[in-house]
């Protein structure tokens, strides 16, 4: 279980880090946006570009966002309760989230196949091909379904009296 912990936490933490940089990609697309609509012709790509761009931002920053634990959990009755508490709730409750995900996962997978079988595109001006950002997001979330495993490996072991 720890070097699975070790594994994926070094690739979810660097991921996490790269996918922070998005930021400026974003405020670059909106910027030019700006700038073109201002003094030339309006960019068809830019709202859609962002749009993406977004996406891949908080897909890919999610199971960093896990690792560090600045996910929002209820903190009505959690705050209050005791660590091994706590340990105990988490190591139940990662079920409906690995759940939740494994449905967004297979939902995802059989969207990203069609769009890569049929070349499925955007119905707008620009008409981008929509696989790029339909695998990002199937990566993304298959990224946090290892994340939440490794915090239930790590919640285990805390349970054990083991460090992590």
């Amino acid at each position: 279980m720890k070097k699975y912990i070790a594994f994926i936490d070094v690739i979810n933490y660097r991921m996490g880090r790269i996918a922070m940089y998005g930021v400026f990609a974003l405020v670059g697309i909106l910027l030019w946006s700006s700038i073109s609509k201002t003094f030339f012709l309006p960019s068809l790509w830019t709202l859609e570009m962002a749009q993406f761009t977004m996406v891949a931002y908080y897909i890919l920053g999610g199971p960093y966002s896990i690792q560090m634990g600045s996910n929002v959990r209820m903190d009505l009755l959690y705050g209050g309760w005791r660590k091994h508490t706590r340990l105990w709730v988490d190591c139940i409750t990662v079920f409906c989230l690995i759940f939740y995900l494994g449905v967004m996962l297979y939902g995802g997978w059989d969207s990203t196949s069609y769009s890569l079988m049929y070349g499925e595109r955007s119905p707008t001006a620009w008409r981008p091909y929509l696989w790029p950002i339909k695998v990002i997001m199937c990566f993304g979330i298959f990224m946090m379904i290892m994340q939440c495993t490794s915090e239930l490996f790590k919640d285990i072991l805390r349970l054990r009296g083991e460090e992590v």
